[in-house]
């Protein structure tokens, strides 16, 4: 009986595994306010997130950055770390408020942490991946207008230009900045983000500002430094109608596609703001605020676009049936819509599985996502896409031994890994993913009440345990390949 059973076994093919690409990148991300902590040491002064950390209720828990995960003095351990997981590249974020305190001249202290992580990082065989803005806008500068003010995007030129001084020699990959969607409408229009402003108008001035700064930071290193790769970072979504054939469910997903997506799309890519998200908002004065030759600067070539996915959205023109919602989203729960002229626009939840944010586990979504930026901005453009952020919190249990066994972020990690599979297979090129987090960190407006990393911190001790989805996520890297079955 054995033997035959054996001979059987052998016969059987294992099923082939579906490789990554040789050139596809395997890397996870940070934010610098959100782990490094050193919040008043070597000249760092405060950034709008210090001062929105003090304000009472701001913050879950009242909790702040002022230590987070001390990665600032631990960046050695944290590096050794990641070579140990087999990162290929390392997304992180330099700080404004490190760099150039109150928005004014160089701080060399701080330029030198960045320096000697640079050089921790090469010496690990990682390819560091720079953000330049990750929110942490100096509150000096939110003082004198923030990035409703023009002025601001010249000040992140200079900021800019400090950096690329200081690193430019070593860091190739450039993003100019991460989620301009939350440090203007969420920050100042919904209020749930610093500076916690509610004004339509500011939070549409400053989305055009970020994108000018954006612009003016490419050209200038582009004029520095041909070779170097520079782009931008988007935290898109998929808007889905309730009813596709109902037109106020389809004018609901349009008005989210236009002001979440094609805001800021459009404008890089075409040179243009989409005409209906102009009318949507008309009432706001934002003509006034785009100046002559706004637009030439802000749609400066890139070459990679970075797009954060966390979740689709499911939208309508009437709440779910029995139910009375805020028309609020449900992946922010702003204290107000951050959508300027959203009145009218409901969130629906589908029958899919939640994470700890409440958000819809939609991997196919992010196929299609990439899919649609290909074929529409990208794919014309020449320009390669990269997944800069995806990730998951979930209540994570500490066994008796010390392991987390995080099973549900293993499914989540791997079923987004393969829709970008599925992605490269119709023939989008993107060229790496970054997990967020790296590690468990400061969570903005939830403070230290949800946890996405696949390295669990004990804020007490700052002890970094490997969750079971960090030991899944070295395994994928070393085989460079997902089990053939698996899909989005």
């Amino acid at each position: 009986m054995s033997t035959v059973s054996q001979v059987k076994t052998d016969s059987i093919s294992p099923p082939a595994a579906r490789a990554f690409p040789a050139d596809f990148l395997f890397g996870a991300a940070t934010a610098a306010y959100q782990i490094e902590g050193a919040a008043h040491e070597d000249g760092r002064r405060d950034s709008i997130w210090d001062a929105f950390s003090r304000i009472p209720g701001a913050v879950v828990g009242m909790d702040n950055g002022d230590v987070a995960c001390d990665h600032y003095h631990r960046y050695r351990d944290d590096v050794a770390l990641m070579a140990d997981l087999g990162l290929q590249t390392y997304r992180f974020s330099t700080s404004w408020a490190r760099v150039c305190p109150d928005g004014g001249p160089a701080n060399a202290a701080g330029l030198d942490f960045y320096s000697r992580l640079v050089d921790e990082l090469l010496g690990a065989g990682i390819h560091p991946w720079l953000t330049l803005y990750h929110w942490d806008l100096p509150q000096a500068l939110e003082e004198k207008g923030g990035w409703p003010a023009r002025d601001t995007a010249y000040r992140f030129l200079d900021y800019a230009m400090a950096v690329h001084d200081a690193l430019g020699d070593r860091v190739t990959s450039w993003t100019t900045l991460n989620e301009p969607w939350c440090s203007s409408f969420l920050s100042y229009i919904g209020g749930e983000h610093a500076p916690g402003r509610q004004e339509p108008a500011a939070g549409l001035a400053a989305g055009h500002h970020l994108l000018l700064g954006h612009g003016l930071v490419v050209q200038e290193l582009r004029r520095r430094d041909p070779e170097l790769s520079l782009g931008i970072t988007l935290n898109l979504t998929v808007a889905d109608p309730v009813d596709p054939t109902d037109s106020g469910d389809l004018d609901a997903a349009r008005r989210i596609d236009g002001q979440f997506n094609r805001f800021f799309l459009d404008p890089i890519f075409r040179g243009a703001y989409p005409a209906d998200v102009l009318a949507d908002v008309a009432e706001f004065g934002f003509d006034s605020v785009v100046l002559p030759g706004d637009l030439a600067t802000i749609s400066a070539p890139i070459d990679m676009l970075g797009v954060n996915y966390y979740h689709g959205e499911l939208v309508g023109a009437t709440p779910p049936a029995g139910q009375t919602v805020s028309t609020a989203a449900p992946s922010e729960r702003p204290k107000r819509s951050p959508f300027p002229a959203a009145d009218g626009v409901h969130w629906h939840v589908r029958d899919l599985p939640l994470t700890a944010m409440q958000w819809e586990v939609q991997p196919e979504g992010l196929t299609r996502l990439l899919q649609r930026i290909h074929d529409e901005y990208t794919g014309p453009a020449g320009v390669d896409l990269a997944v800069t952020e995806n990730g998951a919190a979930y209540d994570d249990v500490v066994a008796d031994d010390g392991a987390v066994h995080d099973a549900e972020r293993v499914t989540f990690l791997e079923v987004h890994l393969a829709a970008i599979l599925d992605a490269i297979d119709r023939g989008v090129p993107v060229r790496g993913y970054f997990y967020w987090s790296l590690m468990d960190n400061f969570e903005w407006a939830w403070g230290y009440d949800k946890r996405f990393g696949i390295v669990r911190v004990d804020y007490d001790t700052q002890a970094r345990t490997l969750k079971d989805s960090a030991i899944a996520y070295q395994s994928i890297i070393e085989s460079r390949a997902l089990p053939s079955q698996l899909r989005a």
